[in-house]
């Protein structure tokens, strides 16, 4: 596809453009204005980092020089905006020579501007090297710092970092923007007891010819990528290999466990690789880090990270691996230019993990993981409320917190549209076709919702009369359920919906009909999407929730999907008894897809709301500050007027 010309449509106008992967590799066009972002990137661009990392565990912070390689956009090129956030800054060179600096007003999520003036002009192309030395914060919001009793091991702290969205820049003063993409190297000093690893190769490491107590890790990132994929992780490390290209890492405590949960992790990137093309990133690790976590994986380059909760013993959670191994080409690869058009990266993700699903297992067990989604989708939509526009497949991020937007809408909205275009176009081997040249073609760049589109219409040229019929102001611009709703294969389905209905159904009188036997032959999916449907009732009578327990056994279940579903439906149906169970789960792991919603429902349990509040704020000085904050939010306690407890 190199430097071929495409004719692309916009509205009833068919345009001339060229797609050259040059252009996009040197970011020559003006690029639109990223509302999550201070930095110049219309003016700027960065081409690599250099890091050098001085992790301190007694003071929770990290000491660093960045070096950034910055190539001028325009002519008489003088100034530069770099995104930070509750950084200390020591001093800015450029070139060596010292450069003006000032920090403009403090913003709520956006942080702190840092204006840097250079001690001369550059003309467009030319590259000026801009050094920077600072501290991050304690309260970093990036990083996540554990004491020893935080951690599995109990004997070393534990440090992890979570840059998504847009927290990068409290770790390092960066054009901290989804648009801006560039290769880094990185030199990390840590005590000599702990193991450093990062979202890139390893290079080697040697004791500190300073401090003989501490070693300093090397690492180098050749493939460009965005700012918030940047990932760190220090702590009492092991890994075991789990295939030619991946090891998986934690503490000795996780490591035996999870090498054979995720023991697939080849099977899965070779079927990916059939699906959309080389895996350009060399290694393939997995992570599985603290409980804390607050999401369920994160695909940073060469070093996924993934939550314990994915440790069901069975292997029957690790879909959400083969979601992170997709993003090695949507979302890695091919970017979103900013967060509004985030559904790019995770609703293509779904899309193509499901794939995966569908080659390894079949098309009806595909089908079924799509209808779970549709209802998370409903599930989203209403705890956000039809109306929200943050329930938009693109909304407008402008003064919103990306933090605050995050939900299931990108994935599971963006998946049925592609779905639905599935359907339209001919099915999902000639649908993903187009998914794996819009991979080719746009590698390596960032993309708006708008280039997606104008190339969907060229490459389906010959069915622009049946994509012009696709209500796209329903599906991209307004808020609630998308405007179709797709016909999924219920057969696998089938026996969950049966048995929810007989539940729903059922009188006083006719609760001793049921037995074991009902879930005996259920798979760990079937069951998850048993509970899922009795959720979206308003509340199931409390007298059959505790028979459900008396025959299913269900709080023995380990498994994390099946028991938050379990235990919320409990806390729903007003089982007193149950409480305490569902606090416990919300705690003792901070995944925002558990944490959250457990809180609400106890919180909406008007008599124990009060013991919400109280255990919140007893634990949340242990929660990561993302989670402790979105939580916050949800039980209305504003934590900047609150002491840590």
């Amino acid at each position: 596809m190199r430097g071929a010309s495409r004719r692309l449509r916009r509205g009833s106008q068919w345009l001339p453009v060229s797609f050259t992967r040059a252009s996009a590799a040197t970011g020559r066009t003006i690029m639109s204005a990223d509302p999550c972002s201070f930095a110049s990137i219309s003016r700027c661009v960065t081409r690599h980092l250099n890091l050098s990392l001085h992790v301190d565990f007694v003071q929770h912070i990290i000491r660093g020089t960045v070096a950034l390689t910055v190539e001028a956009l325009e002519d008489r090129f003088s100034s530069l905006t770099l995104d930070t956030k509750d950084l200390t800054i020591s001093s800015v060179s450029a070139n060596g020579q010292a450069a003006r600096f000032t920090m403009g007003p403090k913003h709520s999520f956006k942080g702190t501007p840092l204006e840097i003036t250079l001690p001369y002009d550059l003309s467009r192309g030319q590259h000026v090297i801009v050094e920077v030395t600072y501290e991050t914060s304690p309260a970093a919001s990036a990083l996540q710092w554990l004491t020893p009793e935080q951690t599995a091991g109990k004997r070393q702290p534990y440090l992890f970092s979570q840059c998504q969205a847009h927290h990068c820049r409290s770790m390092i003063p960066c054009q901290d923007s989804p648009s801006i993409k560039h290769t880094y190297y990185a030199q990390v000093c840590v005590p000599k007891d702990l193991v450093a690893v990062m979202s890139a190769m390893r290079d080697g490491q040697e004791v500190d010819l300073q401090d003989s107590s501490r070693i300093v890790y090397r690492f180098r990132q050749p493939v460009s990528m965005p700012s918030y994929l940047i990932a760190i992780v220090v702590g009492d490390l092991e890994s075991r290999e789990i295939g030619p290209r991946s090891r998986v890492w934690s503490e000795k405590e996780f490591v035996d466990k999870a090498a054979v949960e995720f023991s697939e992790t080849e099977k899965m990137l070779k079927t990916a690789e059939d699906l959309a093309g080389p895996y350009v990133w060399g290694q393939y690790d997995i992570m599985v880090l603290p409980p804390s976590f607050p999401y369920g994986g994160m695909e940073n380059p060469c070093l996924t990270f993934a939550t314990p909760t994915l440790l069901a013993g069975d292997k029957s959670l690790s879909n959400v691996i083969a979601h992170e191994i997709s993003h090695s080409w949507t979302g890695n690869l091919v970017t979103n230019k900013t967060w509004e058009h985030f559904w790019l990266n995770e609703g293509h993700t779904v899309y193509l993990e499901r794939m995966i699903v569908r080659c390894l297992e079949n098309e009806q067990f595909r089908q079924f993981k799509a209808m779970g989604g549709w209802k998370d989708l409903q599930d989203s939509v209403s705890t956000f409320g039809v109306n929200n526009p943050l329930t938009n497949l693109v909304p407008s991020l402008q003064d919103v917190d990306p933090d605050d937007a995050f939900s299931s809408v990108p994935y599971e909205k963006g998946f049925a549209l592609l779905y639905h275009l599935e359907q339209l176009m001919g099915g999902p081997e000639v649908f993903m076709g187009f998914v794996k040249s819009y991979i080719q073609l746009f590698a390596y760049s960032s993309v708006t919702t708008d280039e997606w589109k104008d190339y969907l219409f060229t490459y389906f040229r010959d069915k622009v009369d049946v994509l012009n019929k696709v209500d796209w102001n329903a599906w991209m611009f307004t808020p609630g359920m998308p405007p179709v709703k797709p016909e999924y294969d219920t057969t696998l389905a089938d026996a969950c919906i049966a048995l929810s209905q007989k539940w729903i159904k059922a009188q006083e009188c006719d609760l001793n009909g049921f037995t074991k036997s009902d879930v005996k032959t259920l798979s760990s999916h079937q069951l998850i999407e048993f509970l899922s449907l009795l959720l979206q009732e308003d509340q199931v009578p409390l007298s059959h929730v505790k028979k459900m327990q008396d025959v299913y056994d269900l709080h023995s279940f380990m498994n994390s999907e099946i028991r938050f579903r379990w235990l919320r439906l409990c806390v729903r149906s007003r089982w007193e008894e149950v409480v305490p169970m569902a606090l416990k789960m919300a705690t003792e792991q901070g995944r925002l897809k558990f944490t959250r919603p457990l809180f609400r429902e106890v919180y909406n349990f008007e008599k124990y709301r009060e013991e919400a509040l109280r255990v919140f704020q007893a634990h949340r000085e242990a929660m990561h500050p993302v989670t402790a904050a979105l939580v916050a939010k949800d039980l209305k306690v504003d934590i900047s007027q609150t002491s840590i407890l």
